[in-house]
């Protein structure tokens, strides 16, 4: 290994290690975060800091998914009924972001992240709602909750839990525990889809993003640590101004 390409792989480590402790530490933003990061620091196009952002972003929900399962129960028949579309809608999703102008993913990508600013930033503002424990919407219209969250997932590489979580609490009763779970199961075969449909499509540059997931692995306990340690809702109110800012940004100079 050269002196150049130590130093870079070094350079993708610690950077990977700011963005996985700031996942933990705000609950989003890591992959979010690390898209319009390495379209800025590496002049990639939209659809190549996506690719690239999701080889961080796969060990992370695996983890995720396997620390929540060890703690807490997943209702497996209602994860199933969303999985089969999340599956199908993130690959296709994602072979429509290939495919497409990367100057119109990119705008499509800052209203995203505006948009879901300020939905983060009102539900903070406007304090916790009394959790529902009956169902709204019958099971038989859960797998919507897949395919919506697929297509987010497989077009924006990022999204589809937190598509996912607000839709279960607010259209079928589910708790916020139990949202994250089924969340959790879904996103985790969806994402794998949506790398290997990027990665096919050669939209991933895996030198940059192998160091950059190693090191988001490593940082994400510290920022969950840090989370219960600050004043948390201070800071995703923060937070969710600088995702406002940063979207303005993407949108004005893409």
């Amino acid at each position: 290994m050269t002196a150049s390409l130590f130093f870079s792989c070094v350079v993708n480590f610690l950077l990977g290690g700011v963005l996985g402790a700031m996942g933990g530490l705000f609950g989003i933003g890591g992959g979010l975060i690390a898209i319009p990061v390495l379209g800025y620091l590496y002049g990639m196009d939209q659809q190549l800091a996506q690719g690239t952002a999701l080889v961080m972003i796969v060990p992370n929900v695996v983890i995720a998914f396997w620390r929540y399962k060890q703690r807490n129960r997943i209702e497996w028949s209602a994860a199933a009924m969303m999985c089969g579309p999340a599956v199908v809608a993130t690959y296709f999703s994602a072979r429509l972001a290939t495919v497409m102008d990367a100057r119109k993913l990119h705008f499509c990508f800052a209203l995203f992240m505006g948009l879901l600013a300020l939905y983060y930033l009102w539900t903070l503002l406007r304090g916790k709602r009394e959790m529902q424990t009956s169902l709204r919407l019958g099971r038989r219209y859960i797998p919507l909750v897949g395919l919506s969250a697929g297509a987010s997932a497989g077009f924006f590489s990022v999204g589809g839990a937190i598509v996912a979580v607000p839709l279960l609490t607010a259209f079928f009763g589910a708790t916020q525990t139990a949202a994250q779970g089924l969340g959790l199961a879904m996103v985790t075969p969806g994402t794998l889809v949506a790398l290997w449909t990027y990665a096919h499509a050669g939209h991933v540059d895996w030198t940059v993003g192998i160091p950059m997931a190693l090191g988001g692995v490593l940082s994400i306990s510290w920022g969950v640590a840090l989370a219960h340690h600050l004043p948390e809702r201070r800071l995703r109110v923060l937070f969710c101004g600088a995702l406002l800012l940063l979207s303005l940004w993407m949108m004005i100079a893409g």
